[in-house]
């Protein structure tokens, strides 16, 4: 094979999800399949728009481009390096955020559920005044529930300071300094001592069984972003037994545990959860409310 084989953005896309099916890639980070994935990798290398494909699926390339194109190719296959690290970049939504392997790829469910502010528990975004999020990694749920809530301040916590100096690039970008503050800490330990109205997080909930079998490409992300202890829930244990002297009387917390949802009913059923519907499924993400915690 030589690059004059390849002549067009055509050419390269076949090639590529020959080689991403051949190789039995992974696909959990924003595509969905060898194509999506494909033509996403092409069109960022070539700096195409990422939504206009085929006006330039025929268009000759240069040689320096398509070697640009096969190295990406090769890199995600060789390495089973996920495209966000790649590209450096990650959606969630509408929003476009700098990653890199410092931190997690973007993903979360919660953010689906951000838009809509929290409705019914959260009746007016204007009210809401101070918000936490636990393990905040990139920083985008923060800087998502910036915009939704525009007279909060979002308190971004996470324990990697080099997850933290992401999130505060993110934050920068964002031109969300002053309402978005990043900060070190474990879990509460260094949170300022005040009252939230919202706390919000995605934390490590993978349980031991689940970590052995990742896949590689998820091998490829900081793992204490990931791990979870046994069952998944020693991080959100701590999160849920120090929430209620966190809130407002009126507060909510809201924490994404994925598919772990038989051990969160098992540690926390009793509280009575309520499961928030996102896109696969009301098992993912569960509320609770400052009087469902103080009990």
């Amino acid at each position: 094979m030589t690059t004059t084989t390849f002549r067009t953005p055509r050419d390269l896309l076949r090639y590529a999800v020959t080689r991403f099916n051949a190789a039995k890639l992974f696909f959990g980070h924003g595509s969905a399949e060898a194509f999506d994935e494909a033509a996403y990798l092409i069109l960022h290398t070539l700096k195409l728009p990422l939504d206009k494909l085929d006006p330039f699926l025929d268009a000759q390339l240069l040689q320096d481009e398509v070697l640009q194109v096969l190295s990406v190719i090769e890199r995600r296959v060789n390495e089973r390096v996920p495209a966000a690290y790649i590209t450096n970049e990650a959606w969630l939504g509408s929003y476009n955020f700098y990653v890199d392997e410092r931190v997690l790829v973007p993903r979360s469910f919660i953010a689906e559920l951000i838009p809509n502010t929290f409705a019914p528990w959260i009746a007016d975004p204007d009210s809401v005044e101070n918000v936490l999020e636990l393990c905040t990694g990139s920083g985008c749920l923060a800087i998502m529930m910036a915009d939704a809530f525009p007279n909060a301040v979002v308190d971004a916590i996470d324990i990697s300071k080099d997850a933290l100096a992401v999130a505060e690039r993110n934050i920068r970008d964002y031109k969300l300094e002053g309402r978005v503050n990043p900060i070190a800490s474990d879990l509460y330990q260094n949170v300022p001592f005040k009252k939230y109205d919202l706390i919000v997080t995605n934390p490590p909930y993978v349980n031991a069984d689940s970590m052995g079998k990742l896949p590689p490409e998820y091998l490829r992300e900081p793992q204490i972003a990931l791990a979870g202890g046994e069952d998944g829930m020693d991080l959100v244990r701590k999160i849920v037994d120090g929430a209620a002297e966190r809130l407002t009387p009126e507060g909510i917390l809201v924490v994404e545990i994925g598919n772990e949802r038989e051990f969160a009913e098992a540690a926390f059923g009793q509280l009575g959860l309520t499961w928030l519907s996102t896109s696969i499924g009301d098992d993912a993400v569960f509320l609770l409310t400052a009087e469902q915690l103080a009990k």
